[in-house]
């Protein structure tokens, strides 16, 4: 089972998700995608099992993703403070992967869930859905 973990920017998202799988002890491979490096070192240090950098990378891992996980902006264009390329967007959107996506002050997407929560808040419901996700792949 591959999760790959999209982030960019400073990769705090990404570090604390990854921090948490791991200290759940799901029977997964968590794969850390930055757009940049500063995102791939955080999500290294947090526990990934390897990490990447870049649009091929993107593009590569997205493909062969069991599970996605990462800032809602990994899906538009010129998200993350344009950290995220077209190529970047159409491949997160278009791979096969159960996507678990975050929401983002910072991406000016706003979803319709109900009023806005912290990010603490969302990386449990992330959490829940994976463990959710990993069963239900695994069974």
């Amino acid at each position: 089972m591959k999760v790959v973990v999209i982030d960019g920017q400073s990769g705090r998202m990404g570090q604390l998700f990854i921090e948490r799988a791991r200290a759940a002890s799901l029977p997964c491979e968590i794969l850390a995608v930055g757009t940049n490096s500063l995102a791939t070192a955080a999500m290294l240090k947090a526990g990934a099992s390897a990490g990447a950098t870049g649009e091929n990378a993107v593009v590569y891992s997205a493909a062969r993703a069991h599970i996605l996980l990462g800032p809602v902006g990994i899906l538009t264009p010129n998200g993350l403070l344009g950290e995220v390329t077209p190529a970047m967007a159409a491949a997160v959107g278009g791979s096969g992967a159960v996507k678990i996506l975050l929401p983002s002050q910072r991406c000016s997407i706003r979803l319709a869930v109900g009023p806005g929560q912290p990010m603490q808040y969302y990386l449990d419901e992330a959490m829940r859905l994976l463990d959710e996700e990993v069963r239900r792949l695994t069974a």
